[in-house]
């Protein structure tokens, strides 16, 4: 593994903080569970009681672990119109459709130019 993408966290304190739902059962009681961890959860009678069951679970579980930052680089997708780049490159036709692509795009111009200037002749006339 290359220890480029490997973070591990140096805490000179020695302290981390978790974010905590706290959740007031219908059936009575609290529950603590902390974000992101699921399967890491406590009860209380109170508030303070749960966090407290949920702090000696924490203390508990991470006695011998540590935890790292793991960074990997996400391929990159082909753009989905490179499968059709160069198709037509040895297409006998290719300089004709261009030709005739280049040709209707003049046309339309030409028409668009054309209904601008009566346009145009019809704002004088009024």
């Amino acid at each position: 593994m290359n220890s480029d993408f490997l973070t591990v966290y140096n805490n000179p304190s020695n302290k981390r903080s978790y974010d905590v739902l706290i959740e007031n059962k219908v059936e009575g009681g609290v529950s603590a569970t902390v974000l992101g961890w699921q399967d890491c959860q406590a009860r209380g009678s109170t508030k303070a009681e749960a966090l407290e069951q949920l702090r000696k679970l924490l203390t508990a579980r991470l006695q011998n672990t540590e935890i790292v930052s793991l960074e990997i680089d996400l391929p990159k997708p082909e753009h989905p119109w490179m499968k059709f780049a160069g198709m037509f490159k040895d297409d006998p036709d290719f300089e004709d459709v261009l030709a005739d692509i280049a040709a209707y795009r003049q046309e339309l111009d030409q028409e668009q130019g054309d209904y601008y200037r009566q346009l145009d002749a019809e704002e004088e006339i009024h």
